[in-house]
Parts: C-alpha cells; structure tokens; sequence
C-alpha cells in the first residue's frame, strides 16, 4: 500500500514542480521580453559621446569623460556624470569598455534601466549595471542590486547582489532580494 501512495505521491510532486517552473519560466519569458527592448540592437553600430569635458590619455588608450556624459549607439542611450572609455588603437579608435559611474541610465525605445555604476563590454557584448538597479518597460519593472544584459542572446538576469560576493554597501534594503511589479490584462 504505501508502495503505491509513493508513486501517486511523487506524481503530485512532480506536478506541482512543473507547474512552478512552468510559471516561473513565464515571469522569466516576460522579463527576458523586457530586455530585449535594450537587447536589439546593432552592437556593431559607431558610438558616438557627447559631455561636458573630454580628455584623451593616449598612452593609456583611455578616454575620461565628464559633465553629463551621453552615449549613443544604433538607439540605445547611455548617460552618466562620469566615464571612462578604454579604447583601442589600430589604426583607428575601437572602443573596447566603457565603465559609467554616477546616475547611470540606459534607455532603448520604452526601456530604461538605471544604476549607480555600468560596464558595457563591447567585445563580449554585455552591459552590467551594480546598486540600486532597476529595470523598467511600460508599467513593468525589476529592482535589485545587479542587472545583466547579454546584448548578443536579450537575456537579462536581475539580481540582489551588487557584486559577486554579498550586497554592497547602500543596497541593504534589497536585502538580496529581486522586487518587481508585473501588469497584468485588464479585462473590460
């Protein structure tokens, strides 16, 4: 008898594991949808800068920036007070990082994603953004303490760390934790 209550019951188990990985993967497929706004878009396009103050170190093949810092590439937007552009030099200037820090915004169409600091990586294609980050489209959003935007497959994984080891200082009330608010249809 308990034989075959274990299979029944290994059966209700595995139900309710499917039913819960098949509604997290839709919460997941909706924030994977969401990131593909700041996603699509041509990676290979020029960059061009637009602040207040520009120095370039040769040497160093680095570029600082200051003064409102606006970055565009093929209509994603990134704005900062400060960067710094790591480039290099073969001939021509290819940029190769670029690192933001203060009141870091990045806007593509109707998504905006915001934090304290981001590193576009243009070679490995990945924009990650640390502290107090938040994810925004439409009325949907995602708040926590790291955002990871793979520009090459749209996958965006938000979560409550600012950095590979625990939360920084600062982001305590996320206390690691991912928050969010999803719309759901109204119905009339």
């Amino acid at each position: 008898m308990i034989k075959k209550q274990q299979p029944s019951i290994r059966k209700i188990a595995l139900t309710w594991a499917a039913g819960g990985f098949v509604l997290t993967t839709a919460l997941a497929g909706s924030i994977a949808l969401n990131a593909q706004g700041i996603a699509a878009h041509n990676t290979s396009a020029p960059v061009s800068f637009d602040a207040g103050s520009i120095d370039f170190d040769d040497r160093a093949n680095r570029v600082v920036l200051t003064g409102g810092v606006i970055v565009n590439q093929a209509g994603l937007t990134l704005r900062s007070n400060r960067m710094l552009a790591n480039y290099t030099d073969d001939g021509s200037l290819d940029v190769a990082r670029i690192t933001a820090n203060g009141g870091v915004v990045v806007t593509r169409g109707n998504e905006r994603a915001s934090g304290d600091v981001a590193v576009y990586d243009f070679d490995r294609r990945i924009i990650t953004m640390a502290g107090n980050v938040s994810l925004r489209r439409g009325g949907d959003t995602l708040n926590g303490g790291r955002l990871v935007i793979d520009l090459a497959s749209g996958l965006s994984t938000v979560d409550g760390r600012s950095s590979g080891g625990g939360n920084a200082p600062g982001t305590e009330g996320s206390n690691g934790r991912v928050t969010g608010t999803f719309t759901v249809p109204q119905n009339d």
